[in-house]
């Protein structure tokens, strides 16, 4: 499916989401920080307490993406990148687009 945003379009909209949700975050201790949108999949890196915690999963499906779903459009995605990864963002979402994961 073709998305019907441009990245650059997306950004400042997932940006401002976002930050709407860093506070509930850090109410735990953790923290989130945008890395980059690529064809309408948000690249995120879980920080502080989420990093290793069992429920880091349900946060990013049920937190931060469905709050894009609702507040931008219902395909967005969101993908988590662990630490020590965030500089190669771009590399895994073209792993993405090219199916060898997801």
């Amino acid at each position: 499916m073709t998305f019907p945003f441009s990245d650059e379009d997306l950004y400042p909209a997932v940006e401002k989401v976002i930050e709407k949700l860093k506070p509930m975050l850090a109410l735990d201790g953790g923290d989130i920080k945008l890395l980059g949108v690529k064809n309408g999949k948000v690249f995120v890196q879980l920080g502080g307490a989420c990093v290793g915690c069992s429920a880091a999963g349900n946060t990013l499906k049920y937190g931060v993406e469905r709050q894009l779903k609702i507040d931008i459009h219902p395909d967005i995605e969101v993908i988590n990148i662990p630490p020590g990864y965030e500089d190669q963002w771009e590399d895994i979402a073209q792993q993405y687009e090219s199916g060898q994961n997801g």
